[in-house]
């Protein structure tokens, strides 16, 4: 066990520590970091999570307009919750017509595991 002392800079008090944590504590970095944040932070609302479900139920793209009708909340809501999505690349957008069409981007989801474990460095399985 290693023992440090810390003087608290507003009473110059003498603070001892049992023990201090390692200079390579941090294993991910800025860019990462911020990544990953905004990453959950596109999952940390029910009806994103619900339409991810949705659009992992089928292969093909889905209209805003099949997507609207399955809510109880408005189609503006719902393009709202998709541009997060999309913004965190958790889907696609193709625009046919006056529609947008919507599919589930595979590739980023297979990420998140490995991008949790870094976050808690555990080892990544890939």
């Amino acid at each position: 066990m290693v023992k440090t002392i810390v003087i608290n800079p507003v009473s110059d008090e003498r603070i001892e520590s049992c023990c201090t944590v390692a200079a390579g504590a941090i294993a991910i970095g800025e860019s990462e970091a911020l990544e990953l944040s905004n990453a959950f932070k596109a999952l940390a609302d029910p009806t994103r999570v619900q339409i991810l479900s949705l659009l992992g139920a089928t292969d093909e793209p889905v209209c805003v307009c099949e997507i609207t009708p399955l809510f109880s909340i408005s189609q503006p809501t719902i393009s709202h919750h998709l541009r997060i999505l999309r913004d965190a690349e958790f889907i696609f957008a193709e625009r046919r017509g006056t529609f947008m069409y919507y599919q589930l981007n595979r590739a980023r989801l297979e990420t998140l595991p490995d991008a949790t474990r870094a976050l808690f460095a555990l080892p990544v399985t890939s």
